[in-house]
């Protein structure tokens, strides 16, 4: 029996329900509060939203149960932030088709014909989705809770590599009409030649006497970034952003609150930047992703593409290839 309520009106609701703002909420065991119903309803509608949403939670056998595994277990934590949120945004859509079947009557045959149907609208989304999937089916095989992963064997689609090379003269407008923010980042991304996250994620105590100490999020490669007197200007940028009164911040890149940028609120200022230099200089073509600067941090690298695999952090050279992307110069007949 549930124990008595506050307020003794509310003794008929179901047991964990309380009435919210807008809606009547379940206060699941982990703290989650989960929406049941709205709040104008009825008290025996709200019953029969509760045992509803009991009967449906008593079906564990479902591919919605196991990816709700997946994300519940310490191989989902041990992921990088933006992985996490990623593969919460892809389990919406999977879910939304997947979510009732047994993971058993789930066949190749149908992932292949999702991805038929979503790469219609995105082939890279559908991509990522897919991939998604076959995480929790490879996480769930390893403990024996599947016999079999349905998507190995279905052939994602094939994605055009990025060959966006950004000018000197492009990187130099943008960066003119940027915030701090976006200067600072742009600075790290294309200088260290990082990707997005591990900008965001630097803390103060990374900056040694030596250089900037990153590990890289994907590799897990770690580095030491040298010094050099553009490098140490952006830090010094950096450490004269603004913070709230009787606030500190443990990032080098911060909020005025001393939090990190979320990757949303970084990317809402770098479209801003965009958008002010597309307006500024509309003869440049600013479509091109905070990610290909660092492509031209490593296309300007001077070196063989093994010199510039040691400095990218690279596991292998065919990665680092693919981040070069500056027109090589050849000559004409006539002209050698």
């Amino acid at each position: 029996m549930s124990r008595a309520r506050k307020n003794p009106e509310d003794n008929w609701m179901p047991p964990r329900v309380r009435r919210g703002k807008s809606a009547y909420e379940f206060r699941a065991i982990d703290g989650r509060t989960i929406r049941l119903c709205n709040a104008d309803l009825s008290k025996a509608q709200v019953w029969a939203a509760y045992e509803q949403f009991i009967n449906d939670s008593k079906a564990t056998n479902t591919f919605n149960a196991l990816c709700q595994e997946f994300i519940n277990s310490g191989d989902f934590h041990e992921l990088a932030t933006e992985t996490r949120k990623d593969y919460l945004k892809y389990s919406v859509k999977i879910t939304a088709v997947f979510g009732k079947m047994k993971p058993e009557s789930i066949k190749p045959e149908h992932v292949r014909k999702y991805m038929d149907k979503r790469g219609v609208k995105s082939r890279v989304q559908a991509n990522r989705e897919k991939a998604f999937m076959s995480r929790v089916f490879r996480w769930a095989y390893e403990r024996g809770k599947v016999k079999m992963n349905p998507c190995q064997g279905v052939k994602q689609f094939k994605e055009k590599a990025r060959t966006r090379y950004i000018t000197d003269y492009e990187y130099a407008s943008l960066y003119e009409v940027s915030p701090d923010v976006v200067k600072v980042g742009m600075e790290l991304a294309y200088l260290c030649c990082a990707r997005q996250g591990d900008i965001l994620e630097l803390k103060k105590s990374q900056l040694t006497e030596q250089g900037i100490l990153i590990q890289q999020s994907k590799t897990a490669v770690t580095q030491i970034k040298a010094w050099t007197d553009r490098l140490r200007a952006a830090v010094e940028m950096a450490n004269k952003m603004p913070v709230n009164d009787g606030m500190v911040s443990i990032y080098l890149i911060h909020q005025k609150s001393g939090a990190r940028y979320t990757r949303d609120a970084f990317n809402a200022q770098w479209m801003k930047a965009k958008k002010t230099a597309a307006e500024k200089y509309p003869d440049l073509d600013f479509q091109f992703t905070f990610h290909d600067l660092k492509a031209k941090g490593i296309s300007d690298l001077e070196g063989s593409l093994t010199d510039k695999q040691a400095i990218s952090g690279h596991k292998n050279v065919s990665q680092t290839a693919k981040y070069d992307r500056k027109i090589v110069v050849v000559p004409v007949v006539g002209g050698q």
